[in-house]
Order: structure tokens, then sequence, then C-alpha cells
């Protein structure tokens, strides 16, 4: 068992990396209340996948990173939508272990290297791939991956970058999710197909945490090929 981050001081940006891809499953909690992304994170939990990201969408979402560092301890909990250096700085307050982007902003990435925050930094084309890792992404989020092509984008990606990890985000569901692994994907971020708004509505907590556990075991069974 992993120990729980938030009680161990000299917790370290090389111990939060180990423990999301050993994992493989970064699921993106955008969700209209409070109440929900915390339900939605419960649930996930329930599946098996110990790592979330609370996007800054969320109303009150540092509150809610919060909530979960003190209620949820053994969930690797990060930020999302993190679009500035502020931003960075509140969600890291609240506790979030790690950073995620949707593109490159050089003012975060600095901060979170000189906070030895673990940072995700999107990015899309090739240019924007070297661009996050040169400024000091820890790895790099596709994003948006499903309008580009999907898993055979994160193939092409990988021939000329096969020492980046990337984490392809969008397009990624129960029947995608081992095929992106199986192309290189290092970790899957996953929004919607995982987070069912449906299932949020009407409080169906089975539904997300079987999908939760299918997509892991998903995962497993194309790394396990690789």
């Amino acid at each position: 068992m992993f120990a729980d981050l938030r009680r161990v001081k000299s917790v370290n940006k090389a111990m939060v990396l180990q423990r999301a891809l050993a994992t493989g499953i970064i699921p993106v909690i955008r969700a209209a209340t409070a109440e929900d992304a915390l339900f939605a994170a419960e649930a996930v939990l329930a599946g098996g996948v110990d790592v979330v990201e609370i996007t800054m969408t969320v109303p009150g979402a540092t509150a809610v990173v919060s909530r979960i560092a003190e209620t949820m301890p053994q969930i690797l909990i990060g930020a999302g939508t993190v679009l500035n250096a502020d931003a960075a700085q509140r969600c890291l307050d609240a506790g979030a272990q790690f950073l995620v982007s949707p593109g490159i902003n050089l003012k975060t990435l600095e901060f979170a290297q000189r906070k030895s925050a673990l940072m995700i930094a999107g990015a899309l084309t090739p240019t924007e791939v070297m661009s996050a890792w040169e400024f000091g992404a820890d790895l790099v989020k596709i994003f948006p991956c499903s309008q580009v092509g999907g898993a055979s984008y994160i193939r092409a990606l990988k021939g000329p970058f096969p020492e980046i990890p990337l984490v392809p985000t969008g397009g990624v569901n129960l029947e995608t999710c081992a095929a992106f692994i199986e192309a290189g994907a290092s970790a899957l971020g996953v929004g919607g197909e995982l987070i069912l708004k449906e299932a949020i509505r009407q409080k169906n907590a089975g539904l997300i945490s079987r999908l939760a556990r299918q997509m892991l075991h998903a995962v497993q069974v194309a790394r396990a090929k690789n």
C-alpha cells in the first residue's frame, strides 16, 4: 500500500509521480457543485482508482481539494485547469499534490519547479510537446487528443519523443483506454466518460465505481502486453 502522502512531511515529487503512473488513470472531475465533485471522488475510489483531479471550474474547487485531503487521505489529489501561478499557489495551499494545466504557462511551470510540485502541462502539437518538456513539465497532457486521432496520434508522437511521458485526455473511455496504453501513453486522463453526468444526477455511485474498476483492469492488461 502507498503511504498516506498528506501525513508524510517529506513527501517529494518523485513519490507523487510514481503513484500517479502506477495507477495509470487520472479521473478528471468537472462537476456542477462541490457536493457532486466529492461524490465522484468517493465513487472512483470505491472502484480502486485512488488518484483524482479536481478542475478549478468546479464551484469552490479549492475547498473541495481541502475536503478530499482531510476526509479521503488515501486519494492522491490534483488540481486541474490551473491557468496561472497564483491559482497554482492556492491549489497547493489547499492540499493539492499535483497541478494540471490545459496548456503551457511558463510562470506556472517555473512556480511548480520552485515548489517541487508535480506539473502536468497541456500540449497538442509536436512543438508544444517539446516546449512543455523543455520548460520542466513532469508529464505532458495531450489535449484534446480525440480530435487529432486519439491513440494513433499518441503512437505517432512517441516516435520522435520516446522519453516524454504522455497523458492523453479527451476521447479516453472504456473502449479506447487499452489502445492508448498500447500506443505508448504513460497514464490516461479520463473525464466525462467515467464521471458520468447521469450517474451523478441519479447518485449512482455504483455505476462510476464499476467503470473505474473496469478501466483500471483494462489498463493493467494493456500494460502487461507492452
